[in-house]
Formats: C-alpha cells, structure tokens, sequence
C-alpha cells in the first residue's frame, strides 16, 4: 500500500500551482507515496482590506499553516519563501528549497510604458514597504497604491484601469505562465528583491524521517545557501513586512555575494551595502551584512520606521 502525505498550502491560484508542483516532484521520484493536497486559509488570505504592515506583517500567511503542521494535521507546508519569519518554531525545519525562479520583481503597466516612461503622478500598486520605498527613491513623483489580494486579484485592479501599473513578483507571473503580462523587469539596481524572493519553502516536522526523506531530492544546494544567507541578514535586523528591508544573494563558483538594504518609508534615506565569501559560511554573512548596515545607521532609521508605523 502506499502512504499518503499531506500538503498544506493556501488557496490562491499561485499556492496551488506550488503545492501541485511539490505533489508531483515527490511522486515522481517515490512511487510508494501519495500526495494529497489540503487548503488551509490564513489570516492574509481573511484580512484584504488592511495593509500588511497594520496587522502583522510576515507570519500572516504561514501561521495557521504551520500550526496543522505541528498538530500532525499535515506532512509538509509549501510557503512563498518571502513569506516566511525569520524564525522557525521549534520542531518545525525547512525540509528543502527548490532551485529559485527569477528572484526580481517586474513592472505590469496598462499602457505597455517602462517605469522611467511613466508620467508624474502615475499611480502604482504595491503591498510592499519594500517596493514603495525603492520606487519613491528612483521615483519620487509617483503615487503609491495599496494593493493587496493574490496575483490574479491584482492583474484585474490594473485590467479595470484603476491603475497604471502594478509592481510583482516575476516568480510568481513566470509559474502561472503569464510572462506576456511583463512590461519591464526591474533590476537589482533599481528594486532589491525581497530576503527569499522566488524561492519555494518546503517546511517539514523536524522528527519526521519519513517526509525528510520525500523531500530531499527537491533540494537545490544553491538556491538554499543563498536564501539562508538572506534569510540571517533578515533576522538580524528583525525585519517583516512593516520595515522597507531587502537582501539579495547570488552565487559565483563557490562565492556567494550578498546585497542589503535598509529604507525610510519616503525613500529619501537608504542604507545599503554588500558583502562575499564562501557559501559555506552564508549565513554568517548574512549576519555579517546586517551588522554592517548597523553600524551605518540602519538601527536608528529601524527605530524610527517602528515608531512611525
């Protein structure tokens, strides 16, 4: 007989296609499992009037998740890896990380026109601090939407010309096969990306030998020390959804290079630096990374964001 292993995942249509992509990477490589797939709603997915930063930020959309994972409820949760806390709870893991989809974001614009092509006071939506910051600091003149909802939910926001343009995650657009929607990709330059943007997190019970072992052969060496990497800088500076904060590594050879920044919610002050050594040590650059933005000033204007928020 076969064993059954249960997904968790949200059920937006983006959620649903990373869940699916999970169910068949594992059942392909062990024909003895069967992967069934449950939806579990998260307070994100309740709460799409408010904006993250109001209720909680990062953990809003994995928590419920988790929680039937501890309970047994479940074998394995598939997250957006941006979506994740710094902190994991105890006796859950991060079982793998597949290799990482396009780690930027894009701009989707109504009239097919580039970010600098847009007139003053066009009007962008975004759910991120993150974006918004970036975008006010190459930009100053735009207007900043909120916008929350899945991916689907916002490409008709902009469809029913209540915007003129929207910022996404190219990982995402690229998943759902939507690549013709893109208008520009946004480069590091312009719009640091997100601590684990484009990554899969494939969470596990830590004790649990059986989906350990399912879930190995999903792991992409790579794509994981780069993303902890991100992920230490990240919670270094304790940050979510209500703090402007970006990091983005990338591999050369046996390098890996990290970039982090820290913004003010105007964009008119960023701290950024970067750092590279081996990827072995990813997560001590990561830490390395956020103590240096620190030292720079990073821990006031984070007092000063907390406080304003």
């Amino acid at each position: 007989m076969k064993s059954i292993l249960r997904i968790g995942t949200r059920g937006s249509m983006l959620a649903l296609w990373q869940a699916n992509w999970v169910k068949q990477a594992i059942e392909a490589q062990h024909s003895h499992l069967s992967v069934e797939i449950q939806i579990i709603k998260t307070k994100g997915d309740k709460i799409l009037d408010v904006p993250l930063a109001k209720i909680g930020g990062k953990g809003l959309f994995v928590k419920e998740i988790e929680e039937a994972l501890l309970d047994g409820g479940i074998d394995i949760a598939v997250h957006s890896m941006k979506d994740m806390p710094g902190d994991i709870p105890p006796g859950l893991c991060i079982g793998a990380v597949p290799e990482r989809e396009n780690p930027f974001d894009v701009l989707i614009t109504s009239q097919g026109l580039c970010l600098k092509d847009l007139k003053s006071g066009a009007r962008i939506g975004t759910s991120s601090l993150r974006r918004s910051a970036q975008l006010f600091h190459n930009r100053p003149d735009l207007n900043i939407i909120p916008l929350r909802g899945n991916l689907d939910t916002r490409l008709k926001k902009l469809d029913g010309h209540d915007l003129d343009g929207i910022i996404l995650a190219a990982a995402g657009i690229h998943r759902l096969g939507l690549e013709d929607r893109i208008t520009e990709y946004l480069p590091e330059d312009l719009l640091l990306p997100a601590a684990g943007q484009g990554a899969l997190c494939i969470e596990i019970r830590s004790n649990d030998a059986l989906t350990t072992t399912a879930v190995a052969s999903l792991d992409h060496s790579p794509s994981r020390l780069v993303v902890l990497g991100e992920r230490a800088f990240l919670h270094r500076l304790q940050g979510g959804c209500q703090i402007p904060i970006a990091a983005y590594g990338k591999t050369d050879s046996s390098t890996i290079i990290l970039r982090g920044l820290v913004a003010s919610l105007d964009g008119k002050n960023i701290i950024s630096d970067s750092v590279s050594g081996p990827e072995a040590k990813s997560e001590y650059l990561g830490i390395q990374l956020a103590e240096r933005l620190l030292s720079k000033g990073a821990d006031r204007l984070l007092e000063e964001l907390l406080l304003a928020i």
